[in-house]
């Protein structure tokens, strides 16, 4: 039976835990230290955005700082995650080669999570894996998973509740409720537990991390020998601890400079939230930057940086996007769970297709308010369309027309001046009571051969429910909303039931903008009509 390291690194801050995740993975895979599983914990409690991800779109950085959380970045990808101090996590740090041969990701995943479930059972509690790296408890997760590699050597971490403060998490991160549609979840009691919740008491911490090693050594079949950091691991740690300190990787802003205008798209995929900037040089046809960011998993995790930089001063065409994505999926080692190259083409071509909405009088600001539905959506811009959704969420709170049809037209809301406007220029406006009832409008105006629709809803919700939308085959153009939303309150399945409190904003300067070329181009269609049938 192999040995390898048991390391217990105890309450460490975010910037040192995080500095000793690189050093130790840097250590193993230069055959400087044996494979190694470690524990480690929090303190001050820290907030942890996937690699990928950008921080000022995970996290409340206002309430963090106010309540002493710490922010780092991890090497591996994912979404982000709140650490408070009773959170114990847990890592494998080994080479490729000392675990089984997995046939892909998604074996890989489940491999590491065997461990795990064997200690929660040992606990008494009937812990299973759940596709795509979650350990789950009667549906509700309880730990959640993640892994990045460097030459030979892979270090793969978990996230084990043992106590959880919910309330604190919520406030801490911009919640990725996108992910409410798959696991079909009402609030956030119902989505996670911990180990105090399931057994009604709380284990000591060396029971739970005796429990972990006696899982970790049956799913592997290794022994674990308590041992510390090395001197190489020491000295090393205190060489990079200041970089992980540092703004430049907390924030890792590779983003152009701001006097570029950035085009975006997004996508929620199986694998995760996609999200495209880029900035295109026009004169010259080509791709001036482009990030990609997300909760997705990449291995290796640099592959995305490497696929943004073949893109950079790419034409920004279609065939050239697409050859150039596909060569590099091709020519490369890259895994990624639930994307695949055509995902990442299709998100890049729909963002640089932005720029082209300049030719309907937007700018390139308001474009990335903006949401294709189908497309064909820009027909609705180039033709015109029928309808004009609104939601009723947009209307006063007070109004005796907030859960019905119809609009007072008093001036008292963002609704009754796009209702009103919408009138004035030939366009039905609906009142949108929930999420149901959009899907049976959609249905009524296919059925009707409808040209299309413009609508409001905000990002979030458009990300979710964007492929559904799609599949109901209308073309439309989504136009973001100007405040705060059901998804920011944390009342995203209110609003998808119809009954959200709040009052949200419309940005009704950008949808009187697109209303009023919709109207003017129907007045034009209109008299070429009447005209042609005069002269016939």
């Amino acid at each position: 039976m192999k040995k390898w390291r048991l390391l217990d690194t105890g309450k460490l801050s975010a910037a040192e835990n995080m500095a000793l995740d690189d050093v130790i993975l840097r250590c193993r895979s230069g055959n400087l230290i044996p494979n190694t599983m470690r524990f480690l914990q929090f303190d001050p409690p820290a907030v942890l955005v996937g690699y990928h991800q950008d921080v000022e779109h995970e996290v409340r950085l206002d309430y963090v700082k106010k309540n002493r959380i710490d922010v780092n970045r991890r090497l591996t990808g994912g979404g982000a995650i709140y650490f408070d101090k009773s959170s114990l996590g847990w890592e494998i740090i080994a080479s490729k080669d000392s675990i089984l041969q997995c046939q892909n990701s998604q074996e890989l995943f489940r491999s590491m999570c065997e461990g795990p479930v064997h200690a929660l059972t040992m606990l008494g509690i009937p812990a299973a894996f759940r596709p795509r790296n979650d350990i789950e408890v009667n549906g509700r997760k309880i730990s959640g998973t993640g892994g990045v590699e460097r030459d030979d050597t892979f270090l793969f971490q978990g996230t084990l509740l043992v106590d959880f403060d919910i309330e604190t998490m919520i406030q801490a991160l911009r919640i990725p409720i996108v992910k409410l549609k798959d696991k079909e979840l009402k609030s956030a009691r119902e989505r996670v537990t911990c180990i105090k919740w399931e057994l009604g008491y709380q284990p000591h911490y060396q029971t739970i991390k005796e429990a972990l090693k006696r899982g970790f050594e049956r799913s592997f079949n290794i022994k674990l020998v308590r041992t510390p950091l090395a001197a190489e691991e020491k000295k090393a740690l205190r060489e990079n601890l200041p970089a992980f300190q540092s703004d430049q990787w907390v924030f890792l802003d590779r983003r152009p400079p701001c006097e570029t205008a950035m085009l975006e798209a997004i996508d929620k995929l199986p694998g995760g939230l996609v999200h495209v900037s880029l900035a295109v040089d026009r004169r010259a046809n080509c791709i001036k930057s482009i990030v990609i960011t997300g909760d997705f998993f990449t291995f290796p995790s640099r592959a995305i940086l490497d696929l943004e930089a073949a893109l950079k001063f790419a034409p920004s065409n279609e065939d050239s996007i697409r050859k150039i994505v596909d060569h590099f999926f091709a020519t490369n080692v890259i895994r990624m769970l639930g994307i695949c190259a055509a995902d990442l083409a299709n998100l890049i071509i729909e963002a640089v297709d932005k720029a082209s909405y300049e030719g309907f009088g937007i700018t390139l600001t308001e474009v990335n308010d903006l949401y294709p539905i189908t497309k064909q959506a820009k027909r609705v811009l180039a033709e015109g369309c029928d309808y004009v959704l609104l939601p009723y969420c947009a209307k006063s709170t007070s109004c005796k027309y907030r859960r019905t049809e119809g609009c007072s037209k008093c001036g008292g809301c963002s609704f009754g001046e796009a209702y009103e406007l919408s009138e004035s220029v030939g366009l039905k406006p609906v009142t949108i009571q929930n999420f149901e009832h959009l899907i049976e409008t959609l249905n009524t105006m296919k059925n009707a051969n409808s040209k299309g629709y413009i609508g409001c809803c905000c990002s979030a919700f458009y990300s979710k429910h964007r492929h559904e939308l799609e599949e109901a085959g209308v073309p439309g153009i989504l136009v973001d909303l100007d405040d705060q939303t059901c998804y920011d309150l944390g009342k995203a399945q209110d609003a998808y039931d119809g009954n959200f409190e709040a009052q949200t904003q419309l940005k009704t300067e950008l949808l009187s903008k697109l209303l009023n070329r919709l109207g003017t181009k129907r007045i034009v269609h209109e008299v070429v009509e009447r005209c042609g049938t005069s002269m016939s």
